[in-house]
């Protein structure tokens, strides 16, 4: 008798330890499986979110197969510890054990919602935008402009997420002074500025940061991007290059980002001004007159007058000789690389040819005929 009830018991025993090394085995390959989702999430992980709640609402979104192997895996993995608060984009047929990855490796969030300050060559403003996992794409929730100091509903609701993402976006050709005024009024950020920082020093680049970031060092992260930029470009510049330092590259950096926002005419540009440098020719370039007058702060906003190209200053290009004593904006990457490496072209004049580009000369005759052309446009334009 006794030993008839042990050998149930043992083959009882058996039958479980197999059916629970199935369970085992279904388990794992549904861990390690493609996922249930069909169309991306922006799953939001709440500061101090458990696991089971993060579990819960992969569970309502659809994203995994069975909330139980998502806690055990995560537990198994030594992983249930190590959520990370945030905004993260789950892809469709993303597997639990890649989603667990997602939420424990930590840096940004990928989805969900930013305010962005993007600080451009006419205005700055803030935009608050949404990404639509679906698409990947942003949509814009609000507008504002910089000089706002009561913010509406839309604004307030994502500037106090716990996740939004807030980014500075600095547009190839803004100023110091630009810069440094829409830093200054910039709501999420602290600290002083006391003073502009010099001109063409700032890299023109995107900046991720949390609310609260300090704004001299984000200057000073600006300042040592460009003159990362400015230092490599300098070392691989061309031979025989009318340039002495690379502040003199600045400069004509500046110019070139000033004279033209075509991308594929950067280099031609620059070839122009480094063609009259070893003339030697002067310049002649309107931008440098126009922040002569500025001095960078705000857009000049009409024509220039005929007796500023005659004034005699230092950035007045067509009154002194080689190039002004600072330069006019700060220039993106691709300017100081045309700056130092210009194709090599017989080119002495430009002038816009009313598409958004230019017509190049190499002789005075030819560059009146472009010109007229030009005004010839424009005249059909303003009609």
């Amino acid at each position: 008798m006794f030993r008839h009830i042990a050998a149930n018991a043992m083959t009882l025993l058996i039958v479980g330890l197999i059916v629970l090394a199935g369970l085992m085995a279904m388990g794992q390959r549904a861990f390690y499986a493609e996922g249930p989702l069909e169309q991306a999430i922006c799953l939001r992980v709440e500061p101090g979110a458990t696991l089971r709640v993060v579990t819960r609402s992969l569970e309502e979104q659809g994203a995994v197969s069975s909330g139980t192997v998502f806690r055990v895996g995560a537990q198994y993995t030594e992983r249930d510890s190590q959520l990370r608060f945030g905004a993260y984009l789950v892809g469709p047929g993303t597997s639990m054990d890649e989603i667990l990855d997602i939420l424990t490796r930590g840096g940004a969030s990928t989805c969900g919602t930013e305010v962005q300050l993007r600080i451009g060559v006419t205005r700055a403003e803030y935009l608050v935008r949404e990404l639509d996992p679906a698409t990947s794409r942003f949509a814009e929730l609000a507008s504002l402009p910089i000089e706002t100091e009561e913010f509406p509903e839309e604004y307030t609701r994502v500037a106090g997420q716990t996740d939004t993402r807030f980014r500075i976006t600095v547009a190839e050709g803004a100023t110091s002074w630009q810069v440094w005024d829409a830093l200054s009024r910039a709501e999420f950020l602290q600290g002083e500025l006391p003073e502009v920082p010099e001109e063409g020093s700032l890299a023109t680049e995107s900046y991720e940061m949390r609310r609260g970031a300090d704004r001299a060092g984000l200057v000073a992260e600006m300042q040592a991007r460009q003159a990362a930029i400015l230092a490599a470009a300098w070392e691989s510049r061309a031979e025989g290059l009318p340039l002495s330092s690379p502040e003199e590259a600045l400069i004509l950096a500046s110019i070139v980002e000033k004279e033209t926002g075509q991308p594929e005419e950067r280099r031609q540009v620059a070839s122009v001004f480094v063609n009259r440098l070893r003339a030697p020719m002067r310049l002649q370039t309107d931008p440098t007159v126009i922040y002569g007058i500025t001095m960078g702060q705000g857009v000049l906003g009409r024509g220039l007058r005929r007796s500023e190209l005659d004034a005699t200053t230092p950035y007045n290009t067509y009154r002194i000789d080689g190039l002004p004593p600072t330069p006019i904006a700060n220039p993106g990457r691709a300017s100081i690389e045309a700056a130092l490496n210009p194709d090599y072209t017989p080119y002495l004049y430009f002038v816009a040819d009313g598409t958004g580009g230019h017509a190049f000369a190499t002789n005075l005759a030819d560059h009146n005929s472009n010109v007229a052309r030009w005004r010839q446009i424009e005249s059909q334009q303003n009609q």
